[in-house]
């Protein structure tokens, strides 16, 4: 899953979303902080779907997914669903097409939702640059968008900032690539990016500062860093593991801080934390739970009380682990359980 699966609704419900072979699977809870549903729900009716969905969720509280369907032999298309609210169905999987018109899958996509509400789809195309598809103000969608870019590869990370306009960045060869809308509604423009020698498959983006996002990536030597477009990227710390954070921003004793999680080397979830867009105070990782299998995913949230979630997921197992910040100083939590 491209994106935070673990989701909290407009009603304060959590919800989580799960690879499950050709399908994508959504459980949720019956109430805040309460007992999960014991059947999943399948997202979109009976389409048949490849691996590699994408999440988004906008200002509003729905989730909105992307992920390629096989088509033709040989041939896939992207189809996007809706889910305004976590125990109710999401909506039938909509075909929005290919970025190339026709072809086989191009990348993984990646989903945003601006602050009116509306989807933007952002997928690697034929060329190597990046296509995006957007949801129009009055409904449907606009047609495909070549943004351009160059060799990238991985998965592109989509976030909506603290303005409510939509950015992308993307990993290339010899650095990473960044496109923002410059103003609400408008195609996102490509500006600036860095060079840095970075290891596909481990960008995360978040919301910041009214005027930052701050994209987590890990670079050849291991090392975790933060970037924000217009300044240098800074080391952080070492990266627990191979794979992207997860990042959620909370407050911590009165402070405002980043949290994050990450599947580590050891197989644990390491978690971090520091104060938002202060690198330089310093973070450090401690490990949590059991061990676990080497697919296993990590994903954070905020629950209804504005308390730390963090949830692990296992496809090959098949389970979904979850703890709670404790009512303590810090960032202390609570047993794992299964859900």
């Amino acid at each position: 899953m491209n994106g935070d699966w673990l989701l909290r609704g407009r009603d304060g419900r959590l919800t989580v979303y799960l690879p499950s072979g050709d399908a994508v699977l959504c459980r949720a809870e019956r109430g805040p902080a309460g007992p999960w549903d014991d059947a999943p729900r399948t997202v979109g009716g009976d389409q048949k779907l490849h691996p590699g969905a994408a999440v988004g969720q906008g200002v509003d509280g729905y989730a909105h997914l992307a992920a390629w369907r096989p088509t033709v032999p040989g041939e896939s298309g992207l189809v996007h669903s809706t889910h305004f609210r976590p125990r109710l169905a999401p909506l039938d999987w909509v075909p929005i097409g290919h970025p190339d018109k026709k072809g086989d899958r191009t990348g993984p996509p990646a989903v945003a939702v601006d602050s009116a509400g509306r989807g933007y789809v952002f997928v690697r195309n034929a060329g190597g640059g990046v296509s995006l598809r957007n949801q129009r103000m009055k409904g449907g969608w606009g047609p495909w968008q070549d943004l351009e870019g160059h060799d990238v590869e991985g998965e592109l990370a989509a976030v909506t900032g603290e303005s409510g306009r939509v950015e992308v960045y993307a990993c290339a060869s010899g650095g990473i690539l960044h496109w923002r809308q410059e103003e609400y509604g408008k195609t996102p423009v490509r500006t600036e990016g860095v060079e840095v020698a970075v290891r596909a498959g481990t960008l995360r983006a978040l919301a910041t500062s009214a005027e930052h996002t701050t994209l987590f990536f890990t670079d050849q030597s291991g090392d975790l860093c933060a970037w924000r477009p217009g300044e240098k990227p800074v080391t952080l710390l070492v990266s627990a593991g191979p794979g992207p954070v997860s990042a959620v921003r909370c407050e911590i004793e009165g402070h405002d801080c980043t949290v994050l999680a990450q599947r580590s080397a050891s197989g644990r979830v390491a978690f971090a934390a520091y104060p938002t867009e202060q690198e330089s105070a310093g973070a450090w990782w401690t490990e949590s739970g059991p061990q676990l299998p080497a697919d296993a995913m990590v994903s954070v949230v905020l629950d209804a009380y504005e308390e730390v979630v963090a949830a692990s997921l296992s496809p090959s197992a098949g389970t979904v682990l979850l703890t709670r910040r404790k009512d303590e100083p810090g960032l202390a939590l609570e047993a794992w359980r299964e859900i």
